[in-house]
């Protein structure tokens, strides 16, 4: 259960701060990904989503790049499993549906699989290596 609802697609421009600052958290600091593989060209034209708990503190990100891909889902340590991953996920299909898209795609860390086969994900070929984390791909088809 989401303790809060605050899940709002934000552009870059505007919160590009605050979404640094959770993916340097948990990508840079807690899981050890080289910055200059976390930083690319296409946050300032993907969609990004912004979680804030109850309190109006921002707590996670993600990003939907404009192929339909979905990347970069992080929350914060100390506000995992508290419902703000699926809240941003769904946010985002949610976004995807708007746009008639049939399929997203995403790079799952092998840890994170079951939680979006929650979602109806289904994992896509082989295991691989991605910024020193073993990833698969997962795919779902939009209604």
């Amino acid at each position: 259960m989401c303790y809060s609802h605050s899940v709002h697609i934000v552009s870059w421009e505007d919160e590009s701060l605050t979404l640094r600052d959770i993916r340097t958290e948990v990508f840079i600091n807690e899981q050890q990904v080289p910055e200059a593989m976390e930083w690319d060209e296409f946050d300032v034209i993907s969609t990004h989503v912004l979680a804030r708990n109850f309190d109006g503190l921002p707590v996670g990100t993600a990003r939907l790049l404009p192929d339909g891909h979905i990347g970069r889902m992080a929350v914060l340590k100390g506000w995992r499993s508290k419902g703000y991953g699926g809240a941003m996920l769904q946010k985002l299909l949610e976004e995807l549906s708007n746009r008639h898209e049939q399929k997203v795609m995403l790079n799952a860390q092998t840890s994170a699989v079951k939680f979006y086969e929650k979602f109806e994900f289904k994992v896509s070929g082989e295991e691989f290596w991605e910024a020193g984390i073993l990833h698969v791909k997962m795919i779902l088809l939009l209604k």
